[in-house]
């Protein structure tokens, strides 16, 4: 409200600007301030652009006050030079002045970096080698503390290891076993359509169990709990690391890979194998059931043929799977929030970033494991 009134007093006080225009001679009257201008800017700036090219005498000697916006305004519509005339009062000098001094800067012309792409990738492939090291480095101190829990069973972080565990396995089990129920019935439902026109309705079962055991059900686990645990390790450690808790540790002597690192690593490998055999069942049972509302076969009829046509190898697979993606899963999420910086933008895009990396190390796990295992497992007739 005072500035306001302020504002409008000293609006009353400074005379107006004015433009007179007779031929090729124009004169400038009153205040050419940002103050008095800001209320009839836009016509005085379409006058002086109507007017500025063809008018060769500009008389600015009655000109009360200018600052540098006026002289731009006015510079600008010269065509950033000075007309034939020029009438200026000394106090109008200082304003052209600083006026010509940022025109005749030299303007750097633009060129085209044809080597900013190399260097660009040059970048990506710089810190592709800096986040290998870190996670070399982190892998090699949480085997250090492995192989020192193991001589010291005492120092084994129990309670760490149990809401691990109880974080990533059980409070998992719900979303998992849905998403492969509904996984196995709609996979059930795309077969049985290929499969009634050959007449090979049996064969379904053999698609189901060696589909879901072997590749599906790992798979799925490993990237829901990519998305779910992963993010959630990440986003912990990331915390930790902006209210300065890891600091705090480390300050204490407490050593960050056996508290933090190693708890999550070994709950991980316990609770993946386990979740794929809960989310595996639950797809096969959802597969059953769609069977037979598709095919009539019977559930009785599909338990009993799953062990005859599903060699025993595809679940040790499956388990083996679910072991590796977790530790896997596990050593991405904390690598990437340890590297988390104490501010806000860092937490999330080492977070997205966390998911990412582990869903693709899942895939290229899981190629791995296909090429390494194709001959296991898989009957030939």
């Amino acid at each position: 409200m005072v500035q306001a009134k302020a504002h409008a007093i000293a609006l009353a006080k400074s005379p107006p600007p004015h433009l007179r225009h007779e031929g090729e001679h124009c004169v400038l009257t009153g205040d050419w301030t940002l103050l008095a201008l800001k209320p009839r800017l836009i016509m005085l700036r379409a006058r002086l652009l109507f007017h500025g090219r063809s008018v060769k005498v500009w008389d600015l000697s009655q000109v009360s006050r200018m600052d540098t916006f006026g002289a731009l305004l006015l510079w600008r519509a010269w065509g950033l030079r000075e007309p034939e005339t020029l009438v200026l009062s000394p106090a109008l000098h200082p304003a052209f002045e600083r006026v010509r001094g940022v025109a005749a800067t030299p303007v750097e012309t633009a060129h085209v970096d044809w080597l900013k792409p190399v260097v660009l990738l040059g970048k990506q492939f710089i810190g592709a080698f800096e986040q290998l090291i870190g996670f070399a480095c982190m892998l090699g101190m949480v085997s250090i503390e492995a192989a020192r829990l193991f001589v010291e069973p005492r120092s084994i972080p129990m309670k760490e290891f149990s809401a691990a565990l109880y974080k990533t396995g059980v409070q998992a089990m719900p979303i998992s076993a849905l998403v492969g129920f509904l996984i196995g019935v709609v996979l059930s439902y795309l077969s049985a359509l290929q499969l009634r026109n050959f007449g090979a309705d049996a064969l379904i079962i053999n698609i189901l169990g060696i589909g879901i055991i072997r590749e599906l059900g790992p798979v799925l686990v490993s990237i829901l709990v990519a998305g779910r645990s992963g993010s959630a390790i990440t986003a912990q450690l990331g915390v930790m690391r902006v209210t300065e808790e890891i600091d705090a540790l480390a300050a204490m002597g407490v050593s960050i890979h056996q508290r933090l690192i190693w708890p999550k690593v070994l709950a991980m490998a316990i609770a993946m194998p386990l979740l794929v055999l809960w989310t595996s069942t639950a797809a096969l049972i959802g597969g059953m059931l769609a069977a037979q509302v598709q095919l009539e076969i019977d559930w009785r009829f599909f338990a009993m043929s799953l062990p005859h046509v599903v060699p025993v190898q595809n679940l040790y697979i499956g388990f083996a799977k679910g072991g590796v993606f977790g530790v896997a899963i596990a050593l991405i999420a904390c690598h990437f929030g340890l590297r988390i910086k104490p501010n806000t933008e860092s937490l999330s895009r080492n977070t997205t970033a966390a998911v990412v990396t582990a869903i693709t190390a899942v895939i290229l796990l899981d190629a791995v494991f296909a090429m390494l295992t194709r001959g296991i497992g898989v009957p030939l007739r």
